[in-house]
């Protein structure tokens, strides 16, 4: 069942206070089963965002935690910054990331924000999925009038919070309001220009934000903003959807800005918004000399770039993820103003377990090759085959590649990196099961080691030995099932890809049906284990087929291999 994650990047309007954030911060690390991904303060802005992942409870009660510490150690009377707040905590999203929904996120946004105006006395407008009108899903309408503005928002109809709505006293003078919702991922992003020109910044700025900039009368710049029947502004449209961006000046690095929000990256994806930027800015003479994204991306967001970067030269996006990343990082120039290092910007790399550092996939060979050879079972059999798959795969994959990259073959590079991206999936699959068929083993010793003392407990262990081993049983299916797929690739590399790596392809070939069979031996020791016969008869029956199949493919494979070479 896949884990329930959900991120959560709130903004606290203190960014120069070192003491003030670590406190806030601490109250999120704190917190039982919360990971603290990201501080980053902003003196300019006088505004600290944090970005803190977890389970949704998790979560939930780490941003109630970090609320109220900040409305216990800001005064909002005493604050003064250039970017737009409404209270100690200005804004808190949810964020699904994995195993729960926008909705769900919204629901347990709401929740959060009535907890906080009923326990921290702390007013809470609701946006975005969260937003219980249409009008007040966008954030500038709820945070409208800043902080200044709370006195006549509380006592105008229509414009009191959402939570906690009462007459202004000392308690919201001093924390504000908070802003809470839930959100899909939203990307911060600045285009660096080669240029000091705030407005010819702007000017881009207004190019392509889906606002676009008002339409004037007479001269575009200085005419009079046109209005409709209504008296609203008459809006000339820019040319990337679910955008927000302005133009400024940034004295640290002596060079103007084009500051985006990309609010749906499945709308407007970074790399095409990048390329947006740049084709705008070099019609007003201007180039974008690299990208600076602010807080965290989403890794998919990099390998979408690294893919469209890639396809744009006519190259293979069958390539391993890291490379893929590097291609986005030099594509976007996302180390223009300082090294972009994918570990501590990428979500779901700052997510990985400190136990990724002992996963047997993440060995080099030569440890491998020992943890192997040590006196304890595993990793075993099993294991060795899905890493004998992943060698396949790989194989299948270079040949594609190569293809792919072969000269007077440029017409057909499409078609090989079709081939290159199967197998990378098929590669990460089966590195994912050499691991896995490891725990499994584990499992059942641990099934072993438990009491049996009582008849109850006798009982509980002897369920577990069994279910452990019908897993440990499946593992190995599911690596034949997928080194089986292999051999298809590994075929038509042997038949169509680069002729000279065509003895790689009858490798990759052999590699793969050995995985089929190894991990076949598995299955069946495995299965003899069970006291369901019926269950377990299925089991070696199933592999037997798969074991034939590996072996009519691989001989197919080997005649062309002779054949070709």
């Amino acid at each position: 069942m896949e884990r329930r994650i959900v991120e959560c990047v709130p903004n606290f309007s203190e960014g120069r206070n070192a003491e003030i954030i670590k406190q806030i911060a601490a109250e999120i690390s704190g917190t039982p089963g919360v990971t603290l991904l990201n501080v980053d303060p902003g003196e300019a802005t006088n505004r600290t965002v944090i970005t803190f992942v977890g389970e949704p409870e998790a979560v939930v009660e780490a941003a109630f935690r970090a609320v109220r510490k900040a409305g216990e150690l800001i005064d909002m009377r005493q604050h003064h910054g250039a970017h737009p707040r409404i209270g100690a905590t200005d804004v808190l999203p949810l964020i699904p990331v994995s195993g729960i929904t926008l909705e769900e996120c919204a629901a347990l946004s709401r929740d959060l924000a009535r907890r906080i105006a009923d326990e921290l006395r702390i007013p809470c407008y609701c946006y975005e999925a969260a937003a219980f009108t249409e009008r007040r899903r966008n954030l500038a309408v709820c945070r409208a009038g800043e902080y200044e503005g709370i006195p006549k928002k509380l006592s105008t109809p229509g414009e009191e919070p959402d939570f906690g709505s009462r007459p202004m006293d000392d308690d919201i003078a001093r924390t504000g309001c908070t802003v809470v919702g839930a959100r899909d991922f939203l990307i911060a992003v600045n285009f660096n220009l080669n240029t000091t020109s705030t407005r010819r910044a702007n000017a881009i700025a207004f190019d392509v934000r889906e606002k676009g900039r008002p339409r004037r009368e007479g001269n575009p710049i200085t005419g009079t903003p046109m209005k409709d029947a209504d008296g609203n502004t008459i809006m000339i449209p820019g040319t990337l959807k679910k955008t927000k961006a302005i133009g400024w000046f940034i004295d640290e690095y002596g060079i103007a800005q084009v500051s985006m929000n990309i609010t749906d990256i499945n709308t407007t994806p970074l790399h095409k918004a990048f390329d947006e930027v740049c084709r705008c800015a070099q019609l007003r003479g201007i180039r974008v000399t690299g990208t600076e994204i602010v807080g965290l991306v989403p890794k998919r967001a990099l390998v979408e770039a690294g893919k469209y970067f890639l396809e744009k030269q006519h190259r293979s996006t069958g390539i391993p993820e890291c490379d893929i990343i590097d291609i986005a990082i030099h594509s976007m120039g996302l180390s223009d103003l300082r090294p972009f290092n994918p570990c501590e910007k990428v979500i779901e790399y700052l997510l990985e377990d400190e136990d990724k550092k002992k996963r047997l996939a993440d060995l080099s060979v030569t440890a491998f090759a020992e943890e192997t050879s040590r006196e304890s079972p595993a990793p075993g059999g099993g294991t060795i085959s899905a890493y004998m798959g992943a060698l396949g795969a790989a194989l299948g994959t270079m040949v594609a590649n190569l293809s792919s990259h072969k000269a007077g073959w440029d017409e057909r590079w499409e078609e090989f990196s079709r081939q290159a991206d199967e197998g990378q999936q098929l590669m990460a699959e089966l590195l994912h099961l050499v691991d896995e068929d490891t725990d499994a083993f584990n499992q059942i010793m641990a099934a072993f080691g438990m009491p049996k003392g009582t008849e109850e407990e006798r009982t509980a262990r002897s369920a577990a030995i069994q279910a452990a081993t019908l897993h440990a049983a499946e593992v190995p299916l599911r690596t034949m099932k997928a080194a089986l797929r292999v051999l298809p690739l590994c075929q038509r590399m042997a038949r169509d890809g680069n002729p000279n790596s065509i003895s790689d392809a009858g490798v990759g070939a052999l590699a793969a049906r050995s995985a089929v069979l190894g991990a076949g031996l598995n299955v069946c020791i495995n299965a003899s284990s069970l006291k369901d016969r019926t269950k377990a008869e299925k089991l070696k029956a199933e592999a037997q087929k798969l074991v034939e199949e590996a072996e009519k493919q691989e001989k197919a494979i080997l005649e062309l291999v002779k054949n070709g070479m």
